[in-house]
């Protein structure tokens, strides 16, 4: 499965893809109004078309047959990376999709000259806890994070260079 960088003509992809995960993810722990809100706020397309012009940012794709399937939104500042967004469509999950495009992030911050990646899931987001873990991160803090004006609690997670 092909992984490149994001283009602004994927803002619309990678907003879909973020819907989907979010509406079948989400609405138990963040309820139907705040996912609703929380992805006109953070994934509208001039979001998205915004975040790619960000220095130190990168934004990666996942596709298959040409459709975005996946994405990473990660960012690197001096000596730490950040993954702030990782979503699969849910029809693509269990096939490594998210996997990939965790280690191809990873390696791009590295490569950056990050030397700890940090990646940021909600508290109640079992799946996504999980993920981190099984990737070799630790859990290292538990912040508040806002989305659509309401207040969730958030987990850090950090993973070491090597």
């Amino acid at each position: 499965m092909p992984i490149r960088v994001a283009s602004a003509s994927d803002a619309e992809a990678i907003r879909e893809v973020a819907r989907l995960s979010w509406e079948t993810d989400y609405p138990s722990i963040l309820g139907q109004e705040v996912v609703d809100d929380g992805i006109e706020e953070w994934y509208g397309v001039d979001s998205v078309r915004d975040a790619l012009g960000e220095s130190g940012t990168r934004l990666l794709v996942a596709t298959e047959d040409g459709a975005v399937v996946g994405f990473v939104h990660a960012v690197v500042d001096d000596d730490e990376g950040h993954v702030l967004r990782l979503y699969v469509d849910p029809e693509h999950r269990r096939r490594g999709v998210g996997s990939r495009l965790l280690e191809r992030a990873s390696e791009e911050l590295f490569e950056r000259g990050a030397d700890r990646v940090f990646a940021l899931v909600l508290a109640e987001n079992e799946r996504g806890n999980a993920f981190y873990r099984d990737h070799g991160f630790e859990k290292v803090d538990e912040n508040e994070t806002t989305i659509a004006g309401n207040s969730f609690r958030e987990h850090t997670f950090v993973l070491d260079r090597d």
